[in-house]
């Protein structure tokens, strides 16, 4: 297949933006019309039609819809890469479970657009390879971020509270955040995301408290 010339992957964006940045708003664009026309509905035309750019601009960056949903997980994970080193380099306290669980909060409420994206279109992703190998791909961070909260030696009741700690912040973010609520009269307003997260924190100690080696 021959590689798209470079310049257009440069092409300037009708905000004034370059290729530093098109790739985040591809994504955000993408998942505009996914949730407006559905997944399997959405083409890359319709991206580059919405972004303001050429077929071949979006090309140099994605070849496929396939490809920019797969660019979701990877980023996150890349987000989860950087908060696992970062616990890691950190001392074993308290102090550092915390801070790494208000870190991880803030990864996952930045990503709920994405998650939402992926439960809406489960039927549909879940046949792809990339959707056959996502938890297999997660399973070892989790792994890693039990394991900076607990210590490596830490007896089986504790791994498994601080995995509910982390599944309950996790849930409860994508739950709770206002396009994640049906809008009927019957339900209650979502939360601002900073009491939302406030509130997601204070219950992820408490499952998480007296796990760690501190």
């Amino acid at each position: 297949m021959n590689a798209v010339p470079a310049d257009h992957g440069s092409e300037e964006l009708p905000q004034g933006g370059r290729r530093g940045d098109t790739r985040a708003r591809i994504q955000q664009i993408a998942l505009e019309l996914f949730a407006e026309h559905g997944y399997e509905r959405t083409s890359l035309r319709e991206i580059a039609e919405r972004l303001g750019v050429t077929k071949a601009a979006l090309y140099y960056h994605f070849k496929s819809k396939e490809d920019i949903v797969r660019s979701f997980t990877e980023d996150y994970f890349d987000r989860l890469d950087a908060l696992i080193e970062w616990g890691r380099g950190q001392p074993p306290t308290a102090q550092t479970a915390s801070e790494l669980l208000d870190r991880y909060i803030s990864v996952v409420m930045e990503s709920g657009e994405v998650f939402r994206f992926m439960e809406r279109n489960q039927a549909t992703l879940r046949d792809t390879d990339h959707g056959k190998h996502r938890f297999t791909q997660f399973r070892p961070r989790l792994n890693a971020l039990i394991e900076i909260l607990t210590g490596p030696d830490a007896p089986p009741r504790s791994r498994i509270r601080a995995a509910s700690a982390l599944f309950a912040a996790h849930t409860s973010c994508m739950f709770f955040t206002t396009d994640a609520l049906a809008p009927d009269a019957d339900q209650p307003q979502p939360l601002d995301s900073d009491e939302l997260h406030k509130i997601v924190l204070e219950l992820a100690e408490d499952l998480a408290r007296g796990t760690g080696p501190a």
